[in-house]
This record gives C-alpha cells, sequence and structure tokens, in this order.
C-alpha cells in the first residue's frame, strides 16, 4: 500500500476542525513534500519525524519520494500536534502497519527526535470533536487528563511512538484512560460574606445576578469597587457542565493548566488605561476565539480600575 490516511484536527481558536494527513509514496527522485498551508513548525515536523522513526526503530523510505498533504488545503496548520499523524501515514503507506487499524480513531503529538511524545496545546477542543465523530483519541500522556474531560470518549495515551504502533498492531494494547477525580475540585469562590456596609452596592450586584443584568460601578479610588466587581461570580449559580467546558477549553487553547480554576466563572481586572485590543488579546486568534463562541463573553466579569 502507498497510499494512507490519518485523521487528526487543527486548532481555530475554540473549533477543531477535522484534517486528513494524506501520505503517498511514489518512484521518482527521493524527498519529502509537504503540502495543505502548513506554518513554519509543521514544516519542520518532517525532520522531526524523521529522526523519530529512525530513532525508535522503524524504517524511514529514503528511496521514494513522500508526498504529504494536510486536507483540506485552504485551513491553515499550525503547531506540532500533526507530527504523530505524519509518522503514522508514512509507516502505513510503507507497509510497516495496516492501512486498517488507522480507521475509528484520531491522533494528535509532538514527537521528540527519539520518539517520545509530547504534549500540545488544545486538546479539550480537540477531544469534544472526536466524541462528537464517535472515534477514539489517541494523545501523549501529558494530555490524558485534559482530554477525558471531554466525557464519554475513548482517550489512549501513550509516552512513545513505539507504544502507539505496538496498539494498532495489537501487541500491546493501550488501557482507556480514566480521568482522576482531583481534576475536577472545585474551589470556593469569594462572596458577599466579607463584605460590611456598602449596602445599595451590594443590592445592585444581587439584583444583577439574579436578574442576569449588566453592572457599572463608579467612584474614586478606595471605595470597594474592585472588591465588590470580584465578589460577582461567586453569587452567581454554579457553571454548568456544558459552561465549565466552554470556559475550560479557553484555558486549553491558552496553554493554561484546567484544575486550579475549574468550573470557577472568569473574572478579569484590566487597567483602566487599557486599550480595546489589549483588552480581548489582539490579533486573529483571539478574533476567532470569540467570533467561533460569542456565548463565552456571558461568562466573563470585567472590572476597571
Amino acid at each position: 500500500m502507498t497510499l494512507a490516511i490519518v485523521a487528526t484536527r487543527a486548532g481555530v481558536g475554540l473549533d477543531a476542525p477535522a484534517v486528513h494527513v494524506e501520505v503517498h509514496l511514489a518512484n521518482g527522485l527521493p524527498g519529502l513534500t509537504l503540502v495543505g498551508l502548513p506554518e513554519t513548525a509543521v514544516k519542520e515536523s518532517r525532520e522531526r519525524v524523521r529522526s523519530a522513526l529512525v530513532n525508535a526503530g522503524f524504517d524511514f523510505p529514503n528511496t521514494r519520494r513522500i508526498t504529504l498533504n494536510l486536507a483540506p488545503a485552504d485551513l491553515p496548520k499550525e503547531g506540532g500536534r500533526f507530527d504523530l499523524p505524519i509518522a503514522l501515514g508514512i509507516l502505513a503507506a510503507s507497509g510497516q502497519i495496516p492501512v486498517e487499524t488507522l480507521e475509528g480513531m484520531e491522533c494528535a503529538g509532538e514527537l521528540a527526535l527519539d520518539g517520545k511524545l509530547r504534549a500540545v496545546h488544545g486538546i479539550l477542543p480537540f477531544a469534544l470533536a472526536t466524541r462528537r465523530s464517535g472515534k477514539a483519541l489517541i494523545i501523549p500522556r501529558e494530555c490524558a487528563d485534559e482530554a477525558a474531560l471531554a466525557g464519554d470518549l475513548p482517550v489512549l495515551p501513550a509516552d512513545t511512538l513505539w507504544q502507539v504502533v505496538a496498539h494498532l498492531l495489537g501487541q500491546e494494547k493501550i488501557p482507556p484512560h480514566r480521568l482522576p477525580a482531583s481534576v475536577k475540585t472545585t474551589t470556593p469562590m469569594a462572596d458577599l460574606a466579607d463584605v460590611r456596609g456598602q449596602q445599595q452596592a451590594r443590592r445592585a450586584l444581587e439584583v444583577a445576578a439574579a436578574g442576569g443584568h449588566n453592572l457599572l460601578f463608579a467612584g474614586p479610588p478606595g471605595t470597594g469597587k474592585t472588591m465588590l466587581a470580584s465578589r460577582l461570580p461567586g453569587i452567581l449559580p454554579p457553571l454548568s457542565e456544558e459552561d465549565a467546558l466552554a470556559v475550560a477549553a479557553v484555558r486549553s487553547v491558552c496553554g493554561l493548566p484546567l484544575d486550579a480554576d475549574w468550573g470557577k466563572r472568569p473574572f478579569r481586572q484590566p487597567h483602566h488605561s487599557a486599550s480595546a485590543a489589549a483588552l480581548v488579546g489582539g490579533g486573529c486568534h483571539f478574533q476567532q476565539l470569540l467570533r467561533l463562541n460569542n456565548n463565552y463573553c456571558d461568562n466573563l466579569y470585567f472590572e476597571f480600575t
């Protein structure tokens, strides 16, 4: 078999569109061509994958012409998440593993030169999309807890490329990952119990929380605006599982830990001199993030000092 297709996903804000890594081996001048709008980190995967395959004990088809296509071609690809699917595609196209073993699964992970798997950002949106597709997910072990937050999804964590191949060949199956209870521990948030006085402001907070209204505090420095505003998330109802996953997905894309603030409503305290671009972070990624998930803005609370 000289053609293999491996399923994976890209990262576009909070969305994880499907990507198919197509690998074709042909006769001709030896070389490796990577197409499909790859950015620099994806282009460099050619050398990482080559070294990882050789150091893990597999054969790299140096005498063949290798064409790698990341479809769809008009979707930009970035990051090191495509290393593992590219390596598996080369192994399948060269006949070292059966192509049929790649069906019903998606994978992601960055490869070290010795064949070990490294964690990548944005695994939670990836896992949520994989769950909707009804497939299993093979990822680095460091990402297993994050992916398991998606719920009813077979998460197969691996430490090395060899371990993934052994699972696909049926030599040593990877057991599905179980989510530790400590990942979803929710720490209490500050509420109005610590506030003394400020009866009018307390009443305004309660009305805003009960009715979902906007609220503006105005006054000179030192009157307690920040303290009062920071108590608003603490008097709101707990986040639903869906909303908690949406907030966690944002932290996942940003590369932040998920266990510290699981289930908490976000609260931000930008300086009064912050510009609009600084407020949302600027750049195309955050614009796409806010556009793809407008509901997230309902759970964000700002207080200007």
